[in-house]
């Protein structure tokens, strides 16, 4: 089976790992203890309200998500439009066994509140997995879920695949089954981020990722399948039912709003004996690079279809992996830079910066993207777009949801490209 211990065990002489001893609490102080690692998978074995231990920061790092896709850094994006465009059908499926299966008691989860003004403890790493009530087409996709007591949880969900799923159910005044996976192998974790059409099953995604080898559990309450995680719960979005949900830290470390949402109902929870409870860092960086990473490869689909010779687009941390991109081409004509501009944002329509460098530059080295800048920057070289509709998380848009937009052409221009070559190092 792909379960993330093994994954832990594979990386230990690569990664550090630190483990913590000490008593910590869920209330703020084993988030304060994260961000202090931010780049560290950080294990808490001893929780103060809980026998299982929290682990973070398994997918805070590119290097990590390489690792969990065995592909280069340079070729995470590749390896996701691959896994996207030949998803994988799942045929081993077995029965939900070996687990410490029990009535439903959220208490028993190391549930963490991040921040002073939380609107609660939110399980931050959960991938809920559902069915279309029509076509019975699966769908796996992360959510925050805020604790509301023992067996309930208000969940946010926008509309997207599992939101659709919800609406046709309620349509029809029924519940909608669902599961709910925690402490996945980071390839798995990062298959249900990714933005296919609905009619696609994340999880055979993940199962493209593993090379065909993931197979999943058969839930006992509830007519969905699972791949292995540590902790598994099984319940229901309840029809025509809401309540407060948030505050919450989003991405740009700014509170989204206190919304109405659905609430999900527990019915039974299922525990790996030597269990691990996933914990996603709101603002940090395995937040930024699990919602980030699969937007990359929409950008380069389109870029790829304005100028075929895009080498690599990275959604940078600085920027929350979500506002600013960096794009690599080998520049064939004059006007490349600005078509591709535009082709990046137009395809992520919540990016608000783009710079596009030559493929002499590295993307991942932003001192390599700012001598481009630097030294390759004319004065017209800058696209400005006023009153464009940009993302809901930036905090300086305008009350209409409009921004300034702006593309940087840091390419050299190819009639005296010669004055631009860098000496070799």
């Amino acid at each position: 089976m792909i379960r993330l211990r093994k994954f832990l065990n594979s990386i230990k002489d690569e990664f550090k790992i630190i483990k913590v001893e000490k008593e910590i609490s869920t209330h703020l102080e084993a988030a304060k203890l994260l961000r202090k690692h931010p780049r560290e998978i950080v294990i808490l074995e001893n929780i103060k309200e809980s026998d299982t231990p929290v682990i973070s920061g398994i997918c805070n790092t590119r290097e990590k998500i390489s690792k969990a896709l065995n592909c280069k850094i340079e070729n995470i994006t590749e390896r996701i439009i691959q896994a996207m465009d030949n998803p994988i059908p799942i045929e081993n499926i077995r029965k939900l066994k070996n687990y410490n299966s029990q009535k439903a008691d959220l208490g028993k989860l190391p549930i963490l509140t991040y921040y002073e003004r939380d609107g609660g403890p939110y399980i931050t790493a959960g991938a809920i997995i559902a069915k279309d009530p029509e076509t019975k087409v699966r769908n796996a996709s992360i959510h925050r879920m805020m604790l509301l007591d023992k067996k309930h949880l208000a969940v946010r969900i926008v509309p997207r695949h599992l939101y659709n799923y919800y609406k046709r159910a309620e349509k029809k005044g029924e519940d909608l089954p669902i599961a709910i996976a925690i402490g996945m192998h980071p390839a798995t974790l990062l298959a249900t981020t990714t933005s296919v059409p609905i009619e696609i099953d994340e999880l055979e995604v993940a199962n493209n990722f593993h090379d065909g080898k993931l197979k999943l559990l058969k839930c006992q309450k509830v007519d969905i399948e699972v791949p292995e995680a540590e902790i598994i719960l099984e319940g229901k979005i309840i029809a025509n039912k809401r309540a407060d949900e948030g505050p919450f830290v989003d991405l740009t470390g700014t509170y989204d709003i206190i919304r109405k949402e659905p609430i999900i109902e527990i019915e039974r929870i299922h525990f790996k004996d030597d269990s691990l409870y996933h914990a996603i860092l709101p603002a940090g960086f395995e937040h930024k690079l699990l919602q980030g990473l699969p937007q990359e490869p929409r950008i380069f689909k389109a870029v790829k279809n304005t100028v075929p010779s895009v080498k690599n687009v990275i959604l940078t941390e600085g920027g929350c992996c979500w506002l600013h991109a960096i794009v690599s081409i080998k520049k064939q004509a004059e006007g490349d830079g600005k078509n591709v501009i535009m082709a990046a944002l137009s395809a992520h329509p919540s990016l608000k910066h783009v710079v596009v460098v030559d493929d002499d530059i590295n993307v991942f080295d932003l001192d390599d993207v700012e001598y481009a800048i630097a030294t390759r920057l004319k004065e017209d070289d800058i696209v400005i777009v006023k009153k464009a509709r940009g993302s809901s998380l930036d905090p300086s848009a305008s009350s209409d949801g409009t921004t300034t937009k702006v593309g940087v052409d840091a390419t050299k221009p190819l009639k005296e490209s010669e004055k631009f070559e860098r000496v070799a190092p």
